[in-house]
């Protein structure tokens, strides 16, 4: 859906983004060699931000973007396997990892397109079974200022409302093996292997489609409370302001949810930044 209605300040957006975009540079402990692979490293909204969905309260929501920073991102050869709920760190003499700070838009693409890459290293070959990131503030670009930017339209009995959300808490995570129909992160010498970020924003904004005693409904602010802060027809907010305009209730549910958004498929990951 293209918004045409948001025609503040994200007017200038694509341009802000190529900016905002660096270069991933590989960082290998071992020396590379002839026999070495590819490794891509992408992050994913999933359908919910490429296609759209229906929040647990019944509104319509399709993102324009879907801006995140990501930092740190260090894909690892862990042995024994990484077990995020375990409380270590990974044990891995191969670790390759990004540098500098990577905006991406996980609104990008369809339903057929490719999770959006962060960046693509030449590394030695093996098996990444454990991948950490940060999602941090930018200094500038289509997020400056903030750890993650989403822009859209929702729809409701007839009610429209463009919204703007603003993150700026970071949040840090290290995570285990990829959970899906198929296997990440093998990288075969010469060849090429991927391993993704996955952030799971059902958990924001509920699933219609669920059952409303589901745990993916239970635990989710949906998106009635942020419309409730409409002004002039539209939402416009910063975490800061959310945290004083929603109720106490609504805002621990946004925000235990946002710690929780970081994902390797369905595998699950340990949030290691302490929050207030």
């Amino acid at each position: 859906m293209a918004l045409h209605t948001l025609g503040w300040r994200y007017s200038t957006i694509g341009a802000a983004l190529a900016g905002s975009l660096s270069v991933g540079l590989a960082i290998a402990f071992p020396a590379l060699s002839a026999e070495d692979g590819t490794l891509q490293i992408r992050a994913n909204g999933e359908d919910f931000v490429r296609q759209g969905f229906v929040s647990k309260d019944g509104w319509q929501i399709d993102f324009e973007h879907v801006f995140v920073n990501f930092a740190d991102v260090t894909a690892y050869q862990s042995d024994p396997p990484f077990d995020p709920d375990g409380g270590e760190e990974p044990k891995a003499d191969i670790a390759m990892s990004v540098e500098g700070v990577v905006t991406v838009d996980l609104a990008e693409g369809d339903e057929n397109a490719e999770p959006i890459a962060i960046a693509e290293l030449q590394v030695p070959a093996g098996r990444y079974n454990a991948l950490s990131w940060s999602m941090v503030q930018a200094a500038s670009g289509a997020a400056a200022d903030q750890v993650m930017v989403m822009v859209g339209i929702a729809v409701k009995d007839g009610t429209t409302v463009p919204f703007v959300l603003e993150f700026d808490r970071e949040y840090a995570y290290v995570c285990g093996d990829f959970v899906g129909d198929d296997r990440k992160g093998i990288v075969p010498p010469d060849g090429v292997a991927n391993v993704e970020a996955t952030l799971h924003f059902d958990h924001l904004f509920g699933d219609g489609e669920a059952a409303a005693d589901d745990p993916i409904n239970t635990g989710a602010v949906g998106f009635q409370p942020l419309a409730d802060l409409a002004r002039e027809g539209r939402v416009e907010v910063s975490l800061s302001e959310l945290e004083s305009e929603l109720s106490p209730d609504n805002f621990l549910f946004l925000t235990e949810a946002l710690a929780g958004l970081g994902h390797v498929g369905e595998g699950h990951c340990r949030q290691t930044l302490d929050i207030e």
